[in-house]
């Protein structure tokens, strides 16, 4: 499960970076939600608390049945929180002091940015109004936004010179606002001005929670503003998405309303409010959520983002809003950064490296771009609007991941060198004041040691190949790759001087390999990553023969323990072989273990099925997470009726979809089969090739973590269930070959 990283260490002193969630545990409590506003509500807070509840009941039970599809840990915390605790906690602002009285570099740069900024000024003007408007066209929210502004820039003046004045400043704002603002509306655009100004005035406050010209009866009203005007916004938006399509608002909007969620309970010290924004980030079925944001790894761990066929301007913001989420997270002892194998980092070397020239200084970086599409769209390569972006935000995720972890993150290193020293907000621009600055000034922090190895090395093998990824070492200057045939060694290096991206391809000779890679140091060569295995002959993974005559029980004979459970309307009958299972077509499906594939890349899954027909969007097989992220093989669906194979990580618009030239055939035993060879994905009916498609660039291991692996059932709750038999159910790890998919057609037991 996700771990209190100040608790959990390995014996090099890193931080154990866990990136698999344990199962089945709900520990997120529908009670806890009962919201309680910080220093009390007025009356008509009080009467939209209501909906607000319903709100986050909403959003709660999206998140379970998400969570539930996963089998992953709710977040649940209960310790005080850290205080001042969201961006930066008091040994930050310690150093920045540090720092810039011995004027060191950078952060004495910072610093000047800092007062060179017209909002550092003490002498601001007040522009608190009682409702807040914006929309497509504009309205009244950069008084707003240029207050915020002004309020964080006092705050750290104050923290890094102990200077009351600028202090009060910021005391000023913060009590002008929370004894006037009532609302904040407009078209849907106020969701962002909700989400935005949210996290960032919620920062402000944390800031000057400590001084104690601010009394706790303006914070208290502070915190109830935050609270009764911001959140309601954040988490109607967040639980229904103005009654869209889940694919139709773009992740920063998801982004900046868990930002705020996240920011406001800390500030309040509510624990369900921080728990809905970092449960909403690791399992919600936005385009916020991490898997989402970062939609697909490539090779090397470049992790295409979300927004990036649609400009930079908003894809750099995702990483401005993303960062700010992670270190909220971090300073109270969650470890988002570290989701997934550093998702995260992924999504921002990404982003950095098309926002970057090469040393010609004319020609942009090239990145792998994979097509996008949701309910709106279909993006086929990435956006040059506004390209390059530089905004402020790389100082965080760079000194994170490289100088508080010891890891490689090259091109998010030279982007945090290229926007240094970061300022803040000028102007007029919004995008200007997304994020609040000055990141040179308030991240940078001196180097801990490198990682010692390498680390979160993957080996998937596709077609005979085996692609290879890893993390480097912030001192690493290339990278030694080695392969064993024994767990353990010995090693022998296949590659030598590998840079970037950190990746390899290996073309071993069929059977199961096991690789580490090190790195090579101006100190030598570093220890062996832990190592990854990596199979290029198809073994038999699962195989249910379904031989029972009773009970309840399907017995997995490839002695790798994925039995099956009989559920609802199943019953035993004479099968193709011996014994089969007969599914009603009302309620009957095999559930079978969670993450059955989850670490599969070529697959074959075979099976003999009795279709006695009826209604499109039955399912043979179902293997997923809900109806965003599965793979499946209907007997019949389509325009055309056929048998369909598709999978996906985006719902419907991502599918990636292979048709037979008909439906399954009725009322007689039929043999089909679905393989998966690299990005070539084949579909048999009867021993023979009824079609192909070679651009498929999803395996299932792509798919994430799963709990709702079916014969018979569909991710979708209003498609009908399997109405038939199905006997020698098989899955392979790796792609069986034509002949051998022929044998098993004739009846082979084995091939």
């Amino acid at each position: 499960m996700l771990v209190n990283k100040q608790k959990s260490k390995q014996s090099n002193g890193f931080d154990v970076v866990n990136t698999t969630l344990s199962r089945r545990t709900f520990l997120y409590s529908l009670g806890a939600l009962a919201l309680s506003a910080c220093g009390g509500e007025s009356p008509a807070a009080s009467a939209g608390a209501s909906s607000r509840a319903a709100s986050a009941m909403v959003l709660a039970a999206n998140d379970a049945l998400a969570r539930a599809a996963t089998g992953e840990t709710a977040v649940s915390t209960s310790a005080a929180f850290v205080h001042p605790g969201l961006l930066h906690l008091q040994s930050d602002f310690d150093r920045m002091s540090t720092k810039v009285g011995a004027q060191a570099a950078p952060w004495y740069d910072g610093w000047q940015a800092l007062i060179a900024n017209g909002h550092s000024s003490a002498d601001q003007t007040l522009l608190a109004e009682a409702v807040i408007t914006r929309t497509a066209t504009g309205g009244s929210y950069p008084h707003l936004m240029q207050n915020i502004a002004a309020a964080y820039a006092n705050a750290l003046y104050w923290k890094v010179t102990g200077s009351t004045t600028h202090a009060d400043t910021a005391v000023k704002i913060m009590n002008g606002w929370s004894s006037t603002l009532q609302q904040v509306t407009g078209d849907t655009n106020q969701d962002l001005a909700a989400g935005i100004y949210g996290y960032e005035f919620a920062i402000v406050g944390e800031i000057m929670r400590t001084y104690p010209g601010l009394s706790a009866a303006n914070l208290a009203a502070f915190q109830s503003m935050m609270k009764n005007v911001f959140y309601p916004i954040n988490i109607a938006f967040l639980s229904g998405h103005n009654g869209t399509d889940i694919t139709h608002y773009w992740a920063n909007w998801d982004l900046c309303n868990i930002a705020s969620i996240m920011a406001i309970g800390v500030l309040c010290d509510d624990h369900s409010l921080f728990d809905e924004a970092v449960n909403y980030f690791l399992f919600g079925t936005g385009n916020g959520a991490i898997r989402q944001a970062v939609y697909y790894l490539h090779p090397g761990y470049l992790g295409q983002w979300q927004e990036t066929g649609r400009d930079q301007g908003h894809t750099t913001l995702g990483i401005a809003l993303g960062g700010a989420i992670c270190e909220m997270a971090w300073n109270q002892g969650i470890d988002l950064y570290g989701y997934d194998n550093n998702r995260f980092l992924a999504g921002a070397e990404y982003v950095a490296k098309s926002n970057l020239y090469e040393p010609d200084g004319t020609t942009i970086y090239t990145v792998p771009y994979l097509t996008y599409s949701n309910k709106d769209v279909t993006q086929t390569q990435l956006s040059s609007n506004a390209q390059p972006t530089l905004r402020s935000c790389w100082a965080l995720v760079y000194n994170h991941y490289v100088n508080r972890k010891g890891l490689a993150a090259p091109w998010t290193q030279k982007m945090a060198v290229q926007v240094q020293p970061e300022g803040g907000p000028t102007g007029n621009d919004s995008g200007a004041f997304d994020q609040l600055g000055y990141g040179t000034l308030t991240f940078t922090r001196d180097p801990v040691a490198p990682a010692v190895a390498p680390s979160g090395l993957t080996a998937w093998p596709g077609a005979g190949q085996v692609a290879l990824s890893w993390w480097g070492v912030a001192n690493g200057t290339s990278y030694n790759v080695k392969r064993a045939a024994k767990s353990g060694g010995p090693y022998a290096t296949i590659a030598q001087g590998v840079t970037d991206p950190l990746t390899y391809t290996d073309s071993p000779s069929p059977g199961t390999w096991y690789y580490v890679v090190s790195a090579q140091t101006s100190s030598g060569e570093s220890a062996n990553s832990p190592e990854a295995t990596a199979v290029t002959v198809a073994q038999l993974h699962t195989w249910l023969t379904f031989d029972e005559t009773s009970g309840a029980a399907a017995a997995d004979s490839s002695g790798n323990n994925h039995a099956g459970t009989l559920v609802g309307g199943v019953t035993h009958a004479a099968g193709k072989s011996n014994r089969a299972v007969l599914l009603d077509g009302s309620s009957g499906y095999v559930s079978l273990p969670e993450d059955l594939v989850a670490d599969v890349s070529d697959f074959t899954v075979a099976a003999w099925v009795y279709w006695n027909g009826g209604a499109a969007w039955q399912r043979v097989f179902d293997f997923g997470s809900g109806t965003g992220r599965y793979l499946y093989l209907s007997p019949k669906g389509g325009p055309d009726n056929c048998v369909r194979f598709a999978i996906t990580t985006n719902g419907p618009y991502g599918e990636y979809r292979l048709d037979g030239t008909a439906a399954l055939p009725t009322g007689q035993w039929t043999h089909v089969a679905v393989m998966l060879s690299g990005t070539t994905l084949t579909l048999y009916v009867n021993g023979a090739a009824a079609n192909s498609l070679s651009n498929v660039p999803f395996a299932p291991w792509r798919i994430g973590p799963t709990a709702q692996n079916w014969i018979g059932r569909s991710q979708f709750p209003a498609d009908p269930y399997f109405n038939g038999l199905v006997d020698e159910f098989r899955i392979y790890r790796g792609a069986l070959s034509a002949s051998q998919i022929a044998l098993l057609a004739q009846g082979a037991s084995s091939v």
